[in-house]
């Protein structure tokens, strides 16, 4: 099993692009988010994560200190989101984050970070989406605001419909 954790801005993503059902029934793969940052940003509009999955995990007191540490190096992450930092490192697991300044964290952290770009297309190799749905997903983010980077969502789809015949066999797609 592969465990993710996740910060709000993934979650907020694909809740605009009607794929949070799919994003966990990837196969193999449980998401977290630490219990403050559900809390604190995504409980009220998106309290039925945990019966889609989310595993909401508890911070212990050294998760509090190492925060506070992060934060003197970090001035630009929220403090949410140096929990999902450190919480990715306790568990020994990948950050999914779009957020630039907690990616960065990230990085400097040797901590592995992935993207929304990343989580669509596993879904998609993950025979959980067709090309089209995951273009009307982005397209659907777009709309909202997601802050995305539009040029490396087209290079993506363009890779896609390039090897589409590829795609199409596996998820049974019509074109």
């Amino acid at each position: 099993m592969r465990l993710i954790v996740t910060d709000a801005n993934i979650i907020i993503d694909l809740a605009a692009g009607d794929l949070l059902d799919t994003m966990f029934r990837l196969p193999r793969v449980e998401f977290y988010v630490p219990d403050v940052l559900y809390e604190e940003e995504l409980a009220e509009r998106h309290g039925s994560l945990p019966r889609l999955g989310l595993k909401i995990a508890s911070q212990p007191a050294e998760a509090v200190a190492e925060v506070e540490q992060l934060r003197q190096r970090y001035r630009r992450a929220s403090v949410n989101d140096l929990f999902a930092l450190v919480l990715a490192r306790r568990l020994g697991c990948a950050l999914l984050s779009g957020d630039r300044a907690l990616r960065e964290a990230a990085e400097l952290e040797r901590i592995e970070v992935r993207g929304t770009l990343w989580l669509i297309d596993a879904l998609l190799q993950a025979h959980l989406l067709t090309i089209d749905r995951a273009e009307a997903a982005y397209e659907a983010m777009r709309r909202d605001g997601s802050r995305l980077p539009w040029d490396e969502v087209r290079a993506q789809v363009g890779r896609w419909r390039a090897g589409s015949g590829e795609y199409d066999a596996r998820l049974g797609a019509s074109r």
